[in-house]
């Protein structure tokens, strides 16, 4: 099932699906990863389209559109679910090491 497969999400694939809030098409999901990320992230077609793949194959996006070979996709209610569900563990990951940078006096 995909919350078993999907614990926790890579880089890649948390911001392919923060991408995937308004429907776009693969190559505007490589940009829209990279503008999100400030640049930060970046993901290539044979990681982008591998992930597209799973994701859809689970149920975490759906396709939108296909015109020739561009295939548009949106994420479902289960992948928002997932995006909220990381950033919250990500989240209370940061503010633990913050708690325990500042105890030690280290930032």
């Amino acid at each position: 099932m995909a919350r078993e497969q999907f614990q926790t999400l890579t880089e890649p694939m948390y911001y392919i699906l923060l991408s995937l809030m308004e429907e776009c098409c693969g190559v505007d999901t490589m940009e829209k990863v990279e503008t999100i990320s400030a640049g930060r992230v970046k993901v290539g077609p044979g990681t982008l389209y591998a992930m597209l793949s799973k994701f859809e194959e689970n149920h975490i996006i759906v396709k939108t559109a296909e015109i020739g070979r561009r295939k548009s996709y949106v994420i479902t209610d289960l992948g928002k679910e997932m995006v909220e569900k990381e950033y919250k563990r990500l989240r209370i990951m940061a503010e633990d090491g913050e708690r325990y940078f500042r105890k030690k006096d280290l930032i």
